[in-house]
């Protein structure tokens, strides 16, 4: 009896091994264990985070990519040598265009400002740079599939800089750094 039960136990065992080798590997990424959230893990925090500049040069592209543990934004300018790029960036409760004051709805759980020392325009000729326009999405970001960003709007280019909007699902930790002539925004998926 007692061979058995050690059979059984050997058996039922086995198959539970089994079981575990056969579930799906997308299954894992949905819920990520300790050691994938200890890898994610920024420590960026949610205030307000700014630097000023020393140029302002044309903003060129704004894109849009997803990374394991963020979504990121990147905003090119045009090329500054060894200048700093400036920014403000900071959740608000609404965004406003520059100069009306008007609102700009951004669907999402929370609102990220994004101010970037450099212009929709050329400020020597006036010539538009970046196709932007107030209210609407910025041109060329497609956000589908991504699991932070929910929405992006361009609020105004105004007295040398640009301000968009981020919608995200929440109040999340996010880190803004200048990487030669661009600008970063990485929003965390979760705290």
């Amino acid at each position: 009896m007692r061979r058995l039960s050690r059979a059984l136990a050997a058996v039922t065992l086995a198959g539970a091994g089994l079981l575990a080798t056969t579930v799906p590997a997308g299954a894992a990424t949905e819920h990520p264990g300790p050691a994938a959230a200890a890898k994610c893990e920024a420590g960026w925090g949610s205030l307000l985070k700014t630097a000023t500049t020393s140029a302002y040069k044309p903003l060129l592209d704004i894109r849009a990519g997803e990374h394991e543990c963020f979504d990121r934004l990147v905003f090119d300018v045009q090329g500054i040598g060894d200048h700093r790029i400036g920014y403000r960036v900071e959740y608000v409760d609404q965004l406003r265009q520059d100069g009306s004051g008007d609102p700009i709805p951004v669907a999402g759980g929370a609102v990220l400002a994004i101010r970037v020392s450099a212009p929709s325009y050329d400020p020597n000729t006036a010539e538009p740079r970046y196709p932007g326009h107030a209210g609407q999405p910025l041109t060329g970001v497609d956000l589908t599939g991504f699991r932070t960003f929910q929405d992006t709007r361009f609020a105004s280019s105004f007295e040398g800089e640009t301000l968009v909007g981020v919608g995200v699902r929440a109040r999340l930790p996010f880190r803004v750094f200048q990487e030669r002539n661009r600008i970063v925004v990485d929003v965390a998926h979760s705290w």
